[in-house]
């Protein structure tokens, strides 16, 4: 299994556009962050997790050709609002599935509901096959795929376990038995948005925590602001096999 990090940033991306902030300044490519998403990809097969807006360049940025679906985390902006761009897939191979919880269907389809439309729908608009999940596994082709349900503040948020590989990313709060899911996982994948706490998100002492308690054998974070700071700083202070995930690392489980 392959996975390719799409975006590594959280909703504004760094740099925050007219920031004068360092971090937003730095000439280290690992501190130029899309909004968050990967590509998970075995033998044929390639499912994008979340869709943000800058959807379009990732695509273009990894030479993304084919998928065969999107699973979405939660219905916010940074997650979805790249949907106009699925239809160069859609032109070369009709509908795309789409895997998500049935209230950020509803607001997909409140959003984009010229995708959805089946009356006088315009040609040029793309087309997609609903999939609501609840909070159990479900399959994509071959492979098993965990839910794992999680809390932005007070709005769930599903994560996803991958054989080996679990994402996490806009978690504050997860269950003991949602934690259990993730039981011998090689490779977590978790939100650290900064050094400061935050109402919504793991900031950095968080996230350490959680990796700490799952223990994986790899954990990479992600949904980063520039308020962690510079990446090559940050890096040097983490444990052993924790890292910092960057746009378009690819990493194999």
């Amino acid at each position: 299994m392959e996975v390719i990090f799409l975006g590594t940033g959280t909703s504004q991306g760094i740099p925050i556009i007219g920031s004068k902030h360092p971090v937003c300044l730095s000439d280290d490519p690992r501190d130029k962050r899309l909004r968050v998403s990967v590509l998970v990809s075995w033998d044929d097969h390639s499912y994008v997790i979340d869709c943000g807006p800058d959807f379009r360049q990732q695509m273009l940025s990894n030479n993304v050709s084919r998928i065969d679906g999107i699973v979405f985390t939660h219905e916010h902006a940074d997650h979805t609002m790249g949907m106009d761009d699925i239809r160069p897939f859609f032109f070369r191979q009709g509908d795309i599935p789409i895997y998500a919880h049935k209230r950020v269907l509803k607001a997909l389809r409140s959003r984009f509901d010229y995708i959805f439309s089946s009356e006088n729908k315009y040609p040029g608009a793309p087309s997609v096959i609903e999939n609501e999940l609840t909070n159990e596994p479900f399959t994509l082709v071959d492979l098993d795929v965990i839910p794992i349900n999680t809390m932005h503040n007070r709005l769930q948020v599903f994560g996803f376990r991958f054989k080996d590989f679990a994402y996490l990313t806009d978690v504050k709060t997860i269950e003991e038995e949602e934690k259990a899911k993730l039981n011998g996982v090689k490779v977590l994948v978790v939100n650290a948005l900064r050094i400061e706490p935050h109402h919504s998100h793991f900031n950095l002492e968080e996230a350490l925590e959680f990796i700490e308690e799952i223990r994986p054998q790899k954990a990479y974070l992600t949904h980063i602001s520039h308020m962690l700071g510079f990446h090559a700083d940050v890096e040097k202070t983490l444990p052993d096999n924790v890292f910092i995930a960057y746009d378009n690392l690819k990493i194999t489980i």
